[in-house]
Formats: C-alpha cells, structure tokens, sequence
C-alpha cells in the first residue's frame, strides 16, 4: 500500500473554507497534508480523523508559526500567502479563528488583497489599452476576476456581519 500521494488541485481564494473542508476529509480517509506547494498537496498515511488541518492566509511571519507551534499545531508550508496547520485531533479543537470578529478580520484581510491586485491590474490594463501593447486585455480580464473575488469575499463577510447581530 502507498503511504503517500500527491493531488494537483486548484481552489479560487474565495473557496478558502471549501479548500480546508476537502483537505480535512482527506485526512478524515487517512491522508494528511504533509506538504504544500503551488497547487500540489503531498499528503502521507496517517489513522483515519488524526489531524485536523487549517488554513488561514496570513504573511510569513516567524512569531507567529512559533505561536501555533506551542499550541500543539505542526506547520505544514505555504502557498504564496496561505499558510497551513495541522494538529493531532487528540490534542483538542484546533480553530485559528475563536469568534465571528476574528473570521470578519481575516476576510478584511482578503478583500484589502484582493482590492490592491484588482486595482494595480485595472490601472495597467487601462493603461497598456492606450498603449502599442496589445496586453492591456490581459489586466483587465486579471481585474475583472479579482474584483469576482472581491464580491465573492464581502459576501462571506456580510454573512458573518448578519451572523453577529443575531448573536448580540
């Protein structure tokens, strides 16, 4: 029996949450995440529901990879922004977001990439459109998704926003 695989697998930024889920059932079969790279999961062996796996976009930041390691959390890699977690389910819940606030600010943080990228790509498409380039259409398709995302995220925001006032 092969004690690992690797799976090529794209997810959008706003699919975050389905990305954890899928990474999760996978270890729930037997698989965890031991390794991450541009669309490439390299899984291993493990027992069925060992680990819980978490994802959370957040800069490379070496305090923080210590912090989670003292809470009992393994850090598996990174995937340009995305940073990835993992944690043996005997050792407790593993939740990197404690309350709705704290979903509401990593989504803010999102949306405020998203709309740097969104905005760079729609000044140089427009501006390449007046230009001999014929690349301007490039920007502005980039522009165009990113600002799909932007949308896609500030729902999930409102969503959680709504959630909080039925709480208060």
């Amino acid at each position: 029996m092969e004690n690992r695989k690797t799976i090529r697998k794209w997810y959008w930024v706003w699919d975050f949450e389905k990305e954890e889920n899928w990474l999760n059932e996978m270890a729930l079969n037997g698989w965890v995440l031991e390794s991450v790279e541009y669309v490439t999961y390299h899984f291993v062996r493990c027992e069925p529901g060992e680990y819980s796996v978490r994802l959370e976009m957040h800069p490379y930041d070496e305090e923080y990879r210590h912090f989670m390691e003292e809470t009992g959390a393994e850090y598996v890699g990174r995937m340009m922004m995305w940073v990835y977690f993992r944690k043996k389910t005997d050792r407790g819940p593993f939740d990197l977001f404690s309350d709705i606030d704290s979903r509401i600010r990593h989504l803010d943080k999102i949306g405020k990439m998203l709309t740097g990228i969104g905005g760079a790509n729609l000044v140089i498409g427009i501006v390449n459109s007046f230009s001999t380039s014929r690349l301007g259409f490039v920007n502005l398709l980039c522009a165009t998704l990113l600002m799909y995302a932007l949308g896609r995220i500030h729902g999930k925001k409102e969503a959680l926003e709504k959630e909080r006032l039925l709480h208060e």
